[in-house]
């Protein structure tokens, strides 16, 4: 059983929100009860969501938490739990920004997966051919690192090469050049091993075929379209936004706020994005297709396709309810997983991200049209259930029978259920 998709606004190329106009069967577009259920759904799930996060803030599982949920072209929830900061004792609201870690290489690899639908780069682009002071392993060996294998973790390097280059802020350029002091531990493309500073290495490729920083290559085409306003990709700009949320780690039996520091910023693709709950429900809405004057279904799922099979069972979305596999695509996670209701495999487009003491989750599901990001300013063991737990919820409002209420297009994917 599908979750149905609803109905909501759209955002133009010049950023304007408008509503979006709705084909609906005509007794489905005025029915009273229709309107009645919609809403009560939605009034249901933001108080479990409230009560659940709630409970883990009093249990001091978190102290603050950006989350929403898009369902079909519908932001349904854009909401803030805790605080922000609790030396200030600043809630957390659906506009308070984020550190998204690596929620970042999501978008940078829907940005690779444009510029290959245009035209302007492949997969199958090496990397020594835009970055000329790239070296891992013989020449031989460099020779076949591609944009694929960056993107997908598979370039052969050991596990998180050079991330503490990365964290120490060094540019680019000069890290690409010391991966010549690097041994390979397996040929590109057969072996799964998660990187930072080659991952970023992407966004250099990027900006040798366009000219522009990835930072104004996300902004022109994605951030501005869809409007998001609060995202922003430097330490400054974001030092200067005022409902931003600070990190904290575990101080005694409590929390203690934590200073934001600069690392990523000189690797946005790995970890340099921050945004609000608010920008993320725009993004997940983009990514379930529903801004095709922006980039074709099509072209996006691209980004999605399983490259690498992760295997192995101690990555806590192994431990997921009904997982099957996971794999890696173009900077995400894909799962198959058999719901326990529909018994039925199914897809989720996934991610998790860490910096600087936030810790993130995204995750897509294009066969139910809905997607959930949960951002924390806390180091939070919540992130390993959260998705499955709120998915859990999520499922318990939207497939309860609707009492009492007869709509006979109820099966309708417009619908507004």
């Amino acid at each position: 059983m599908a979750l149905t998709p609803g109905s909501g606004d759209w955002v133009s190329k010049e950023g304007t929100v408008k509503a979006k106009p709705v084909a609906l069967p005509d007794r489905a577009l005025f029915d009273p009860q229709a309107a009645a259920l919609y809403e009560r759904r939605q009034n249901e799930l933001k108080a479990a969501l409230k009560a659940y996060f709630e409970k883990a803030i009093a249990a001091g599982e978190a102290v603050g938490a950006g989350v929403s949920i898009v369902r079909g072209d519908s932001i349904v929830v854009s909401e803030g739990y805790g605080e922000r900061n609790t030396d200030g004792h600043a809630p957390v609201d659906g506009q308070t920004v984020f550190r998204l870690g690596s929620l970042s290489k999501g978008f940078a690899g829907i940005l690779a997966a444009e510029l290959i639908g245009e035209g302007r780069m492949s997969y199958d682009d090496k990397v020594k051919d835009y970055i000329p002071d790239f070296q891992l392993g013989n020449q031989e060996n460099t020779e076949k690192i591609t944009l694929a294998h960056l993107l997908s973790h598979t370039s052969g390097a050991p596990y998180h090469s050079y991330t503490n280059l990365v964290e120490a802020g060094l540019p680019l350029p000069e890290i690409a050049g010391r991966f010549r002091a690097v041994a390979p531990v397996a040929a590109p493309g057969t072996q799964y091993s998660y990187q930072n500073a080659l991952f970023a290495l992407s966004g250099e490729m990027m900006r040798a075929v366009t000219g522009k920083a990835i930072s104004q290559l996300l902004e022109d085409r994605f951030f501005r379209p869809l409007g998001m306003e609060t995202a922003v990709m430097d330490f400054e700009s974001l030092a200067r936004t005022e409902n931003a949320a600070v990190p904290h780690v575990k101080w005694r039996k409590g929390w203690k706020a934590k200073k934001l520091n600069h690392s990523y910023y000189n690797a946005v693709a790995a970890g340099g994005i921050n945004a609000s709950a608010s920008d993320m429900a725009k993004w997940m809405r983009f990514l379930l297709g529903h801004n095709p004057e922006i980039m074709s279904r099509q072209a996006l799922e691209n980004a999605f396709t399983p490259v690498i099979e992760i295997k192995g069972h101690a990555k806590y979305y192994h431990r997921w309810p009904g997982h099957q596999a996971s794999y890696y695509g173009y900077g995400w996670r894909i799962h198959r997983f058999v719901d326990g209701d529909a018994a039925r495999e199914q897809t989720m487009w996934h991610h998790g991200g860490s910096v600087n003491n936030f810790r993130n989750e995204i995750a897509l599901f294009p066969d139910a049209d809905l997607g959930i990001c949960v951002l924390l300013n806390s180091n939070s063991g919540l992130a390993r259930t959260v998705i499955p737990d709120l998915y859990k919820i999520i499922q318990a409002i939207y497939l309860q029978p609707a009492e009492h209420l007869a709509l006979s297009n109820a099966s309708d994917p417009g619908t507004p259920l």
